[in-house]
């Protein structure tokens, strides 16, 4: 490295009077570039060579890109600038030597002190450099991202491409910083290794992303706002951000940024907010209002809404935020919501009001009265299914919502959703009735009267075997009722259908429940079905409650035809 400086002292022409020592933007460059390599090399004091390596790259970073840009040094302060370079790189290369010969020439003690005294002379000409570029002396019109690493590369490469980014991102015009931070989000969302580079070994890094989240230019806001939620996307980065003061600018960019850029500030926010530890930074800085002005407006993207939606369900796990949400007219906004055309948009509003409501009788009974119930059986078979579960956790906790809730004609709407057809609706539809028809005997009677019954036995021979499973049981249930055997049995096929289900040979339907609705019945069209012998067959291998039924059955007219079985 010495002999490289050497020769280009014996070789250099007589100086002109702007450049006394002929140094150019692209010399400079190469010096500090061929100086980073020969550190590599030292095997002492390492920390501190790795410090005094960190302010090389950056130098060198912000000297290739004004290079890019004009190889030329014209003004007397970048002439003086590279001047110190040059000289400064000289000492720092003897300092590398000293530090190879195992004789530490002046001792360990005065090389520590030397290489503390280069360090603060990197830094000083560093901070030179950005107020040269600062002042705009330095054009990089010209100027292009250095080339990424390709697969395969070092991590000293990686974080070399990552410090040469960030360099660009502190000294460039607008053009440079876009093309940079365009570069960094592509590479952080390509390879987790780029984001702990940035994290964890790039000083300031992070902070310098949030600070551009602050950027009049409308490309640097989106830009940064993407790279930042993709680092939010690592629970093990989150706290790097919070640290950099992320949240503030997020919501600011929410208030007042392009639409993309809310996009992505609200998909940030997200990914912070799955942590509940940081709920309460986000309500300190006012985001819960502007979350809620989000799903509000008709104007906001379905992205923009769906991101909200997710980080205002995430915030809701506090209670006195919940309580404010409410305050704020949250409920209004998501009943209204419940009513959009857009089924992401549908589903999210009811699971959000869900989350506002389940805990609490006050906010539970305010979604009623807003008129929640009525909005809660939207088109889509994903939505039915989400609105089945939450008038679930809304309505039948008590008995002043279940009478609400009866009163609403929920009967009517569940009754059509049985019949439609669809295995998902009616799983969803069916576990809804059968948890309903087991709240009371006045509920059990008002299906009955509904028409519940007929729908349950068609059910028995569904296509699902969870559909026809939970139809076994809920109708076993409704049977308990004597009001609705008499329905049951008035249609002759019911019993015929029921019987011919027991054959031994069927193994598509759990027999148990069937048998527990004949128990209810003393109807005699029992033994006259054509499928009798399926019960007959049942009781033969030791079916408890078949034996019962033809025990029960059984008359003086009947009894020596099953002696043999029910007393055996």
């Amino acid at each position: 490295m010495k002999a490289e400086m050497d020769q280009e002292e014996e070789g250099k022409v007589a100086p002109k009077a702007q450049q006394p020592e002929g140094i150019s933007l692209h010399r400079a460059t190469e010096l500090i570039n061929l100086l980073i390599s020969c550190s590599y090399s030292v095997r002492s004091f390492l920390a501190k060579w790795q410090l005094i390596r960190d302010k090389l790259e950056q130098i060198h970073s912000s000297l290739a890109a004004a290079a890019e840009g004009d190889n030329s040094a014209t003004n007397s302060d970048l002439v003086g600038l590279l001047q110190a370079i040059k000289s400064t790189a000289s000492e720092t290369q003897v300092l590398a030597n000293r530090c190879n010969d195992e004789s530490y020439g002046g001792g360990k003690l005065h090389l520590r002190s030397d290489l503390d005294v280069i360090a603060s002379k990197l830094h000083i000409l560093m901070r030179r450099l950005e107020e040269i570029y600062a002042s705009g002396i330095l054009t990089s019109s010209q100027a292009i991202v250095v080339s990424r690493p390709g697969v395969g590369a070092s991590w000293e490469d990686m974080r070399f491409y990552v410090k040469d980014l960030i360099s660009r991102l502190k000294i460039g015009d607008s053009e440079m910083r876009l093309r940079a931070l365009s570069a960094l989000k592509q590479v952080l969302c390509d390879d987790d290794k780029y984001v702990r580079i940035l994290v964890a070994k790039v000083a300031q890094g992070v902070a310098l992303l949030v600070s551009f989240l602050e950027s009049q230019s409308e490309g640097v806001q989106e830009e940064a706002a993407e790279a930042i939620s993709v680092i939010s996307g690592f629970d093990s980065h989150k706290g790097a951000l919070v640290m950099a003061g992320a949240v503030a600018p997020l919501i600011r960019t929410l208030e007042m940024g392009s639409e993309l850029a809310k996009e992505r500030a609200a998909g940030a926010l997200k990914k912070l907010t799955e942590n509940s530890d940081n709920a309460w930074s986000v309500s300190a800085q006012g985001g819960v209002s502007t979350l809620l002005k989000i799903r509000g407006d008709a104007s906001s993207s379905g992205e923009l809404i769906r991101s909200a939606c997710g980080v205002l369900k995430s915030l809701s796990g506090v209670e006195e935020i919940r309580r404010f949400m409410v305050e704020e007219g949250a409920v209004s906004i998501f009943v209204e919501l419940s009513r959009s055309k857009e089924e992401a948009s549908q589903i999210q509003a009811i699971e959000f009001l869900t989350i506002l409501a389940c805990e609490d009788a006050a906010i539970k009974q305010k979604v009623m009265v807003e008129g929640v119930l009525g909005s809660l059986v939207p088109h889509s078979s994903k939505a039915k299914e989400v609105a089945l579960r939450a008038i679930e956790n809304l309505c039948f906790s008590s008995p002043s919502s279940m009478n609400y809730f009866m009163s609403s004609g929920f009967l009517d709407c569940v009754l059509y959703l049985l019949r439609s057809g669809e295995i998902s609706i009616q799983e969803s539809a069916l576990k809804a009735v059968a948890r309903l028809s087991g709240l009371s005997e006045a509920i059990k009677k008002a299906m009955g009267d509904a028409g519940f019954i007929p729908e349950l036995v068609k059910l028995l021979e569904a296509r699902s075997f969870q559909v026809r499973e939970m139809a076994a049981e809920t109708l076993s249930g409704m049977i308990s009722i004597q009001r609705n055997r008499r329905r049951f049995v008035r249609e002759d096929e019911n019993v015929d259908r029921i019987l011919q289900l027991l054959d031994p040979e069927e193994k598509s339907v759990t027999k148990k429940f069937l048998l527990t609705v004949l128990v209810s019945l003393t109807d005699r069209k029992m033994m006259t079905s054509g499928y009798s012998k399926h019960l007959e067959k049942l009781a033969e291998t030791e079916a408890a409650d078949a034996k019962k039924i033809i025990k029960k059955l059984s008359t003086s007219r009947f009894r020596s035809m099953f002696t043999g079985i029910w007393c055996s």
